[in-house]
């Protein structure tokens, strides 16, 4: 089995002190296999909260899958904004176009949908959908395969989706994409690609996290997912903050089928 823990939105700079406690307490708790951190670390992509992300990161003791967000990009800043955007998330994340991990079950492979000439929407490329499509074609056939982004794929508040979707999802599908991790939207929930794209035959989950961290929320808790993936099953909950611990608050249940993956509702 393995089992991702997938941050999202952590926002250093408007963190909640006392949750950066509690959340690492309870990761430790969990010990996921891997922690994938779908965007937005910073609120204002300042040096100073940079280090105060990498600083928490690096407090927990697993590997790790990071993509930057909008706000890791500088806002008030036009020159670093034009010129070198993401100079201050890579120092701390490094460079890696396309961050991955994998083990004998799963793989994760993250991309950046963050750009300096979008203030919030993000976008996936052209030459991304070839390079992500060239890594998982290199991929067992057997793996549960996970794509990370901080921009989703599926918004049901009218905010808008990641640009280029529909063709990056086009790719995905033919090569056996199961799991969509992404943010943005400080609202978690699960999705089906099928259910908003028409046309789609072969279903794929998208797992939205809410802001784990942030004062800055959005009418739920802060909360973070708990994936565990066991074979032809696979679960997530969603674990959240109440009265200033994080718990589990939901669990949900998919199991494969011909055409992907079905709800088979709450899981143990």
């Amino acid at each position: 089995m393995t089992t991702i823990a997938h941050l999202s939105d952590l926002h250093f700079g408007s963190e909640d002190p006392a949750l950066t406690v509690a959340l690492r307490e309870d990761l430790l708790a969990q010990r996921p296999d891997v922690v994938v951190v779908s965007g937005d670390l910073t609120q204002r992509a300042r040096s100073r909260e940079f280090a105060a992300a990498t600083a928490w990161l690096e407090s927990l003791p697993f590997p790790r899958v990071v993509v930057p967000g909008n706000h890791d990009v500088p806002l008030w800043n036009p020159f670093a904004r034009l010129r070198a955007p993401l100079a201050r998330f890579h120092r701390h994340h490094g460079d890696d176009a396309f961050p991955a991990w994998r083990d004998q079950h799963t793989a994760v492979i993250g991309l950046c949908t963050a750009r300096s000439l979008l203030w919030k929407a993000g976008r996936i490329s052209a030459w991304q959908v070839d390079e992500l499509g060239a890594m998982l074609r290199a991929l067992p056939a057997h793996l549960f395969k996970v794509v990370v982004t901080h921009h989703p794929f599926v918004d049901d508040s009218g905010g808008g989706t990641v640009g280029g979707a529909a063709r990056a999802l086009d790719l995905l599908e033919d090569w056996g994409v199961d799991l969509l991790l992404a943010g943005h939207l400080h609202r978690g929930f699960n999705a089906d690609v099928t259910a908003w794209y028409p046309g789609r035959i072969r279903s794929i989950i998208v797992a939205q996290a809410g802001t784990a961290l942030s004062v800055r929320r959005r009418g739920e808790a802060n909360g973070y997912n708990l994936i565990a993936v066991s074979g032809d099953r696979f679960a997530i909950a969603v674990h959240g903050e109440v009265d200033g611990t994080f718990t589990r608050i939901a669990n949900t249940g998919f199991r494969r089928s011909e055409r992907g993956w079905i709800t088979c509702g709450a899981a143990g």
